[in-house]
């Protein structure tokens, strides 16, 4: 990867750090992220149980970090799995470290 000062010259790089901290951008995706982490794996239910937040808008927020690598899903029956993309969470914290 090309650096460019202490930013990477790397548009996809660009792209990928930028939808990740978009993904960020809401205490609710933080503290769905801690949780995760804190976890290792969840169904959405229990994450509705630990918010103050409507099943539709905790399943949104999921969307949004699953979007931006953050987390993946893995169907179980009839609910879906959440964990931590570790390797994709420790690639934001080197892009952040870059700036």
């Amino acid at each position: 990867m090309k650096k460019m000062g202490t930013i990477h010259d790397d548009d996809t790089e660009i792209q990928t750090f930028a939808s990740m901290c978009k993904a960020l951008s809401h205490p609710a995706r933080v503290k769905i992220l801690a949780h995760l982490q804190e976890v290792d794996r969840c169904i959405c239910g229990m994450i509705v149980d630990i918010l103050p937040l409507a099943q539709s808008t905790v399943s949104q927020h999921l969307k949004s970090l699953k979007e931006a690598g953050l987390i993946r899903g893995v169907v179980e029956g009839p609910a879906t799995c959440y964990c931590v993309d570790h390797e994709m969470l420790e690639r934001f914290k080197e892009m952040a470290t870059a700036l």
